[in-house]
């Protein structure tokens, strides 16, 4: 029930600056009405009560420089704000910056966190970062990484970092290496996994994706960096396309399974690596190279965790 106390906003406004043209309707308002919950912004979208240049659109609608938006009243229920997020979360994600300017955040994403909530999550990394810093109005995520991937990820501050990265992103400007330990002994000739991906959602709502050749064309260049005997093999991975669970699914594909894997691994190898202190996925996003929009390039590289680092020694030992 609607508490009738709570506040009602005036009739609303927008003009759409030239930054935003391109954006869909939803993701604008959801940047742009600050404390209205996702919910009641789909609400009052799916009813038509959102009108651009006074006229009815879907919620995927694109917006161009120029347009008037029009919000309608909205009663805010203060009890659908979203929670401020445990100062722990938030205190661990600030210690893992690893860069920041006026335009940019990355981050040393710690395994478990989701980069943004759904799914059950009311939060993520962008959520949080939404609460660090409240005086950055523009905040997107650049990119994803699943939630049990650690490493190196890219949130914009403003609009037209955001373009430039995705552009970059599209092309063939951004250079991502990912660290993965994977079962068996990986040749060294086996240099890269061609393999077209398709995506399927299981009736548990669940997505996995295999290789098919009704898929998408997704390409992986491999590199041997450490070996283990012939149990397992420290690889470096570089994605050249931007599939969902690429490097997973292509090392499953080569006949190496990463370590900890709970939805392409291999139980008897991932227990063997649990028992050797490894209670994670071990795929890390570890060195980035991306071109800035002055001509500039950023260069970075982060470490493993700390349960990595031991495992491995372990392993070695």
């Amino acid at each position: 029930m609607t508490n009738p106390s709570s506040p009602i906003t005036a009739v609303q406004l927008l003009e759409v600056a030239p930054e935003y043209a391109g954006q869909r309707i939803d993701n604008f308002l959801r940047t742009q009405l600050k404390g209205v919950p996702k919910t009641l912004i789909y609400r009052i979208l799916r009813k038509g009560e959102v009108r651009v240049n006074k006229g009815r659109i879907k919620p995927e609608y694109k917006l161009q420089a120029g347009d008037i938006v029009r919000v309608p009243p909205l009663r805010l229920a203060e009890r659908d704000e979203p929670a401020p997020l445990a100062q722990g979360l938030l205190d661990r994600l600030e210690a893992s910056i690893v860069f920041e300017d006026k335009a940019l955040i990355v981050i040393n994403k710690p395994a478990g966190i989701a980069v943004h909530g759904g799914s059950g999550l009311n939060f993520g990394v962008i959520e949080a970062f939404r609460q660090l810093r409240p005086d950055a109005k523009e905040l997107e995520l650049v990119h994803r990484l699943d939630r049990d991937t650690s490493g190196l990820l890219m949130i914009a501050k403003k609009r037209s970092m955001l373009r430039h990265l995705h552009a970059e992103l599209r092309g063939d400007g951004v250079d991502k290496r990912y660290m993965a330990l994977v079962r068996g002994h990986w040749a060294t000739a086996k240099k890269q996994v061609n393999a077209p991906l398709l995506k399927n959602t299981l009736r548990s709502g669940e997505r996995m994706v295999e290789v098919n050749d009704e898929g998408k064309e997704a390409l992986t260049i491999f590199r041997v960096l450490r070996r283990f005997g012939e149990f397992a093999t420290l690889i470096e991975a570089k994605p050249v396309t931007g599939r969902t669970h690429q490097i997973r699914v292509h090392a499953l594909h080569a006949g190496h399974a990463i370590a900890g894997d709970s939805k392409y691994g291999d139980e008897d190898f991932t227990r063997e690596i649990r028992d050797a202190g490894g209670k994670r996925l071990f795929l890390h996003a570890y060195a980035l190279r991306v071109p800035l929009p002055d001509g500039g390039e950023l260069q970075l590289e982060a470490p493993v965790d700390e349960m990595w680092a031991r495992t491995l020694e372990r392993l070695g030992a």
